[in-house]
């Protein structure tokens, strides 16, 4: 019998003069057939997709055949014909087609009504002309109901109305002030101005002068009557016309004193002359 020869060991190749293969990597077989497996999975997935891919495209034809050949199928006919009619109806606003424009002008045609509207806009216009002799006015008080202003000698004094020639001394031109458009400025018949100087009130002719149109300027403020007003000065504010011994003076306004606002209380009228 062959004596059974021991198998060298592996790990001392030096001394039984023994070398381990070193031209193949362990386990390089096995690495092989995993390589090779996973190639042939990359493969397979890669012509399954070219086939998924190319299946549409070759179907294609297909979809297009049921709309050569409406007439075979009527199914397709009639969802066929509501889109047709779906396409043409909703350019009718944003589409160059003929026969949906005509169909937008009509829908704006009555629009132009709404402007017809403005028919009555002459006749809030038409009440303007107003005759001037609404701003001749009469300033009357309110303590002495049958007493004026009047112009006596170059000063304001309040008196009863007696002659033709005391009514016309007593009507005064009411105009925009001088000093702000939304007071009041009053004018005698003889172009004088009413004007308070040294705080009594008297008719002067107009100089030209800053100071004169705050002295001829008066706002008038509510006294909460109807119809009553009080006459503030601009250049002097607080200080409102009253009337005292009969004559017209610029006074401080005096809170809670009767006498004061029963003074200071006028009624602007339509004027005596």
């Amino acid at each position: 019998m062959p004596e059974s020869t021991s198998r060298r060991p592996q790990n001392q190749p030096w001394e039984n003069n023994w070398t381990p293969d070193t031209s193949r990597v362990p386990g390089t077989r096995r690495l092989w057939l995993a390589g090779a497996l996973a190639l042939a999975t990359i493969v397979a997935c890669v012509t399954a997709i070219s086939v998924m891919q190319t299946q549409p495209d070759e179907q294609s034809p297909l979809s297009q055949s049921p709309a050569a050949d409406e007439a075979s199928i009527p199914g397709l006919i009639s969802f066929a014909t509501p889109s047709a009619s779906a396409t043409i109806t909703p350019p009718g606003g944003k589409s160059a087609l003929p026969s949906a424009q005509p169909t937008r002008t009509a829908s704006h045609r009555p629009t132009p009504t709404v402007t017809a509207s403005k028919s009555p806009a002459p006749h809030t216009t038409s009440p303007a002309p107003k005759p001037p002799s609404t701003t001749w006015r009469s300033l009357r008080s309110v303590n002495y109901p049958d007493h004026y202003w009047r112009v006596s000698h170059g000063q304001v004094t309040l008196e009863a109305i007696t002659s033709s020639s005391d009514r016309r001394d007593a009507t005064f031109k009411l105009v925009q002030g001088l000093a702000s458009p939304s007071c009041h400025s009053f004018v005698t018949a003889d172009g004088s101005y009413l004007r308070h100087r040294d705080f009594q009130l008297r008719a002067e002719r107009h100089d030209g002068s800053r100071l004169f149109q705050q002295d001829a300027t008066f706002c008038p403020r509510s006294t909460g009557h109807s119809g009553v007003i009080m006459l503030e000065s601009v250049n002097y504010p607080g200080r409102f016309l009253r009337h005292q011994n009969f004559r017209l003076r610029l006074d401080e306004y005096r809170h809670g004193d009767r006498n004061f606002s029963a003074d200071s209380a006028f009624r602007l009228v339509d004027g005596l002359n």
